[in-house]
């Protein structure tokens, strides 16, 4: 007992003097706590049934939208870096499409909405100290963007990783930035708290907040959703979309057996038997999208009880303190998804929404569709389907090897994406350039063994390939 209170003290010294919030010193000593006394981080098929019809955004009607969103803000979760497409910057002030970047486009999102309905809605950013100046910068070339007493964004926390086998602090002295790591998006609820942004919004007279991730330019202000949570008093609304076979890996809604609660599931939550059960899509049906509608008084309150934190489940992810050096010291990371608060609500709700509310950008397969004309960006930068691709996007497998990267990406597309408003599948294997106007259509599979070129206007996957 004396060494794990001793490695607990280390850990709240060590976040302390990096000048972390109580908040997020106490949320992370509640997780480290749970995971040594041994407490379950997973969760079995067996304490679980398939979550119950939901309502449809489709049916909710329409509504005054000036009224809706009167007391609505926006929260955007801003904390990551291109690093996984090889670039060091914040991955929203990378091109998202028609020379426009994601933030670009959601602060145009916004000043519409406000110009349309006639209301403030605050748009602010949650960014980690890796984004927060880049990020600011750009949002300088937005005069009108502030709303006078709001501070445009609020840091999220960072926390130490654990030796794996001690559970203590590690030290890397060769590199200290690397004893640290983000707590996974669930910091979102004690970071708003703890840096004031949630008492700042209460006082502004927002209700609710509207949080999502900023590479998913699906997920925008939509008064019908704004209108029923009022209606229906919901503390907690989920946006969840069917699941298909390509969702077999995300994190779905269930019902917990023990009292009928609302929870999510992720995979690095499921034991290994279950690992079948977990990617049945058609059993488990509503998948999350990571946009969030949250009563910010309620928040509060739930917060105020659990003395400045949610108790979130834990994941517990397993990693090298240097990533990129698979024999450093083995380290465990405790992290939390803002889904997971689902669970801390007991009157929850969830709401189906189309697929095109759920784009979400993780790789260049999905920048490629994103940047083409599967995609339209309207007037007031809304990002919408093209009539082909309204109940069926394309589906896309860049070759990693030669696509992975931004850089290479976009030398092997040097005119742009071709066109896949007419494909269902383009699977890319070897190093392909794409000349101006390529057009796909249905399912196109290229194999090429060695450097190939797709000449400009080609016709793929038709009588005249």
């Amino acid at each position: 007992m004396a060494f794990e209170q001793r490695s607990l003290d280390a850990a709240s010294a060590k976040m302390r003097a990096a000048g972390q919030s109580e908040e997020a010193i106490q949320s992370f000593i509640s997780a480290l706590r749970r995971v040594r006394s041994g407490a379950r981080t997973l969760i079995p098929s067996s304490d679980l049934e398939p979550a119950p019809d939901v309502p449809s955004l489709s049916r909710l009607p329409a509504v005054d939208g000036a009224r809706a969103l009167a007391n609505i803000a926006v929260v955007k979760l801003n904390g990551g870096m291109a690093t996984t497409m090889g670039l060091t910057r914040p991955k929203s002030l990378i091109e998202a499409r028609d020379g426009r970047t994601f933030l670009d486009v959601i602060v145009g999102q916004t000043l519409a909405l406000r110009r349309r309905h006639g209301v403030p809605l605050p748009l602010v950013l949650m960014d980690s100290e890796v984004t927060r100046a880049e990020t600011l910068r750009a949002l300088s070339a937005y005069p009108q963007l502030p709303i006078d007493g709001l501070a445009a964004d609020f840091l999220q926390s960072m926390v130490p990783k654990l030796d794996a086998e001690t559970l203590a602090p590690v030290s890397w002295p060769a590199s200290p930035a690397l004893e640290w790591c983000p707590p996974g998006h669930g910091d979102v609820y004690v970071s708003l708290s703890g840096s004031g942004m949630l008492d700042a919004l209460r006082e502004r007279g927002v209700r609710y907040a509207m949080i999502s991730n900023s590479d998913n330019l699906g997920a925008t202000v939509d008064p019908r959703i704004a209108a029923h949570l009022a209606a229906e008093e919901v503390p907690f609304l989920m946006e969840v979309v069917l699941g298909t076979a390509a969702d077999r890996k995300g994190g779905h809604i269930a019902r917990r057996r023990s009292d009928g609660q609302l929870v999510l599931r992720e995979i690095a939550q499921t034991p290994e038997e279950d690992a079948e059960s977990f990617r049945d899509y058609q059993r488990w049906r509503y998948y999350n999208t990571n946009t969030l509608w949250v009563d910010v008084e309620r928040l509060s309150s739930l917060l105020h009880r659990g003395h400045g934190a949610l108790e979130l489940p834990v994941i517990v992810n397993r990693k090298t303190v240097d990533p990129r050096d698979p024999c450093s010291t083995p380290v465990v990371q405790l992290e939390s998804a803002m889904g997971a608060a689902i669970g801390c609500f007991a009157d929850a709700s969830l709401l189906l929404v189309p697929r095109t509310r759920f784009v979400p950008v993780k790789s260049t397969d999905d920048l490629v569709v994103l940047r083409s004309d599967a995609y339209a960006l309207g007037p007031d930068l809304e990002v919408t389907p093209a009539p082909e691709c309204r109940d069926r996007l394309p589906l896309v497998d860049l070759d990693e090897r030669y696509y992975r990267l931004l850089d290479d990406f976009d030398a092997r597309l040097p005119d742009g994406p071709p066109s896949l408003r007419e494909a269902v599948r383009l699977i890319v294997h070897g190093d392909v350039t794409f000349g101006a106007g390529v057009v796909v259509r249905g399912e196109v599979q290229l194999d090429a063994l060695q450097p190939t070129r797709i000449e400009p206007g080609t016709v793929l996957g038709s009588d005249q390939d």
